[in-house]
């Protein structure tokens, strides 16, 4: 078996799939059901944690942001994401290349797919698996939203589970990190990962060039650019 030599840590919103307007209408949904209260206002989600997002609206909704109430408000976004899973695909869709770039890496053997997201675990499954994208990313040992309110926090978690999986040390030139926002790039070099930043979301090239990205891609639709950006700096 091949010893695995790079780790890529995906990101999901406007990475992989435009699901956007979705998180609206799943918190409007939870907040009612969890604190009776109308949904008037969200923060920025961008490159944020599930954790810190959902401290924000509980605060400025007038509910204290206990873990007691975050832990409730996510059990019912889960619940929401389930039982809108079936027509997920019919709200959004996969972005260029996506499925392409994560089908070609299951192809190399030293190669490990998982994800550093802001999503909630269980909602990470929901999205990848309605547009036919979770058949190479390896769930259990991603880094996710609910682990801290600090993005570079997630990468950690995502190497040390990856490497106790995989019995080997992955140093941290032979991470990347994949992502279109300046956090999921600080996520990267806060921990001397490789940054790679895609265009398809909210920032623009210039903006991710300017927040350290090692390699910024318009989209992945260049499978030959992004397989440069993840392999071009062997150990």
């Amino acid at each position: 078996m091949t010893t695995p030599h790079r780790l890529v840590l995906w990101d999901i919103d406007q990475t992989l799939v435009d699901l956007r307007g979705v998180g609206a209408a799943w918190y409007t949904a939870a907040l009612a059901e969890v604190a009776g209260v109308e949904l008037r206002a969200l923060p920025n989600f961008g490159g944020r944690t599930e954790r810190a997002i959902s401290a924000d609206i509980l605060t400025s909704h007038g509910v204290e942001p206990t873990e007691e109430n975050v832990r409730a408000l996510w059990l019912a976004l889960i619940a929401v994401s389930e039982s809108h899973a079936p027509t997920l695909s019919s709200n959004g869709r996969a972005l260029p290349g996506a499925k392409e770039a994560l089908n070609d890496f299951a192809t190399h053997g030293g190669i490990v797919q998982t994800l550093v997201t802001g999503n909630l675990p269980e909602i990470s499954v929901h999205k990848l698996t309605a547009f036919d994208l979770h058949e190479h990313v390896d769930f259990e040992i991603g880094g996710y939203g609910s682990l801290s309110a600090h993005r570079p926090d997630l990468v950690p978690a995502a190497v040390g589970h990856a490497s106790a999986k995989h019995g080997t040390d992955f140093a941290p030139t032979s991470v990347v990190v994949i992502g279109d926002t300046p956090d999921d790039v600080r996520a990267a070099l806060d921990n001397g990962a490789v940054a790679v930043a895609v265009a398809t979301g909210q920032f623009s090239a210039e903006e991710l060039a300017d927040a350290g990205a090692h390699t910024v891609l318009g989209d992945l639709s260049d499978l030959a650019a992004v397989r440069a950006a993840v392999l071009g700096n062997p150990d």
